[in-house]
């Protein structure tokens, strides 16, 4: 079999979500690990929701994220469009085909006859789904859509069948089609529900594997017949566990940070993410937790998923981007950094210090923060420098006599004021280090102030 995968995001939203970058990327690893292909196709059906400008928002956050794919929108192949809007006229034929076999029928039901309908069966505890009102009268129904009547057309389900499909994560699967509905497949737009579309995209995309949330398993049903009321060949279905937060909740777009950009401005490393996402559901082989993506590729197997939801875990993800952070080159994590802040501190200097905090980094937004110092002298402290005046002017007269100016001198010099001084080397070193760094809490003294130079570390004990 020839290995084709997909993620169809639809454009509704502000960015893709951190989730859809977790199904992009085990479709992508599976797809890499066959020699087969990764596609990109686009559910913008749905244009009542559409967000100007998220397709490409969308396409070039996986690019961002090292997700290349070998079809989409953008990168034309031999079995586009990959728009569904620009595929209409393939959904209303193969809806068509539908009701000629009778697997498919019209409906112009109201939507006040829905709306009681459902209610009625709500109150008497029953599944709600359409009752098939308009099944048995259609050639009546069909002069009326030829007079102009707004109609819709529903997948015909009939009853007490047994839908039978293998999932490569949850096993065998039967859901009785008594507990279907007669799902509108297309809509008085015009256009495609998504049950229509996946299935004539999937098939004509020659999709062989469908990954994809786990919330889409109990669609999975109504797809498999309509496979089957077409006489096709169904694809591989692999339904992955949803991320949770560590309370187990569900992710929200309200209350969590779901959008995948958002990662990014926090200066969080694409593969930092992508290793931390691969962790989902899935264990290394090894037992690993550090691996790079061609790595994930080479070892991973669907088969292994769990289908447990799995936390993800914004501290754990700091954690293992610090890891990826330290590991990095000092002159290629000065050239992120860089990049990271658009130029707007001098790259020299960035250079400089990428020693001294690399260790206490754990995203590249956190470089500013700690290294603010070097840039620019503190304009407020964490202690009252007003009552450490007298100290930090012998600090001053202590230090301007100082030839060398080294780490390891001005340390030295400063533990023999100390001891001099009678303060214990917490408190004296703290009055140090906040009037240099306005911070309790800063990267190494002695070394900081040796890259600050003696005339600006004494400027600045001058108070």
């Amino acid at each position: 079999m020839h290995v084709r995968t997909r993620i169809p995001p639809s454009p509704t939203g502000e960015d893709l979500h951190i989730g859809s970058v977790y199904t992009a990327l085990l479709n992508y690893a599976f797809a890499k690990k066959h020699e087969g292909e990764f596609i990109i196709r686009i559910e913008d059906t749905d244009q009542a929701r559409l967000v100007k400008g998220a397709e490409e928002k969308f396409l070039q956050t996986l690019k961002d994220y090292g997700i290349n794919y070998d079809e989409g929108p953008d990168k034309e192949g031999a079995v586009g469009p990959y728009r569904q809007s620009e595929r209409l006229e393939i959904y209303q034929r193969y809806a068509k085909d539908l009701i000629e076999s009778g697997k498919a029928y019209y409906c112009i039901c109201s939507k006040e006859r829905l709306e009681k309908l459902r209610d009625s069966q709500q109150k008497n505890k029953q599944i709600s789904k359409y009752d098939k009102h308009c099944l048995g009268s259609q050639d009546e129904i069909k002069k009326k859509i030829d007079n102009g009547e707004k109609y819709v057309i529903r997948l015909n389900v009939e009853p007490k069948i047994e839908v039978k499909f293998n999932d490569l994560i949850h096993g065998d699967i039967v859901i009785n089609t008594d507990n279907l509905d007669d799902q509108v497949l297309m809509k008085s737009d015009g256009f495609p529900t998504y049950h229509l579309a996946v299935v004539v995209d999937d098939h004509f995309m020659k999709i062989s594997h469908v990954i994809r949330g786990e919330e889409w398993i109990s669609s999975t049903p109504k797809h498999v017949l309509l496979y089957e009321a077409f006489g096709w060949e169904k694809p591989i279905f692999a339904h992955v566990p949803l991320l949770r937060n560590p309370n187990k909740s569900k992710m929200s777009k309200r209350k969590d940070p779901v959008w995948a950009s958002w990662y990014l401005k926090q200066g969080f490393l694409p593969e930092a993410i992508l290793n931390y996402l691969s962790l989902m559901g899935w264990s290394h082989p090894k037992q690993k937790e550090i691996f790079d993506l061609e790595e994930f590729i080479k070892v991973f197997d669907l088969k292994d998923m769990k289908p447990v939801g799995p936390a993800f875990d914004v501290i754990k993800l700091e954690w293992m981007n610090g890891s990826y952070i330290r590991a990095m080159d000092n002159e290629i994590l000065s050239n992120k950094i860089n990049s990271f802040y658009e130029g707007k501190y001098p790259k020299e200097l960035i250079d400089q210090t990428i020693p001294l905090v690399k260790e206490r980094i754990k995203k590249l937004s956190d470089y500013y923060p700690l290294s603010e110092f070097f840039f620019e002298a503190p304009k407020k402290y964490e202690v009252d420098e007003k009552k450490y005046k007298e100290l930090v002017s012998k600090m001053h007269k202590t230090l301007s006599a100082l030839k060398e100016w080294k780490a390891e001198e001005i340390g030295k010099t400063l533990q023999e004021l100390a001891e001099k001084e009678g303060v214990k080397n917490s408190e004296f070193f703290m009055v140090a280090r906040v009037i240099i760094t306005g911070k309790k809490i800063s990267p190494p003294l002695n070394e900081s102030m040796e890259l600050l130079g003696k005339e600006e570390s004494l400027k600045r004990l001058k108070i």
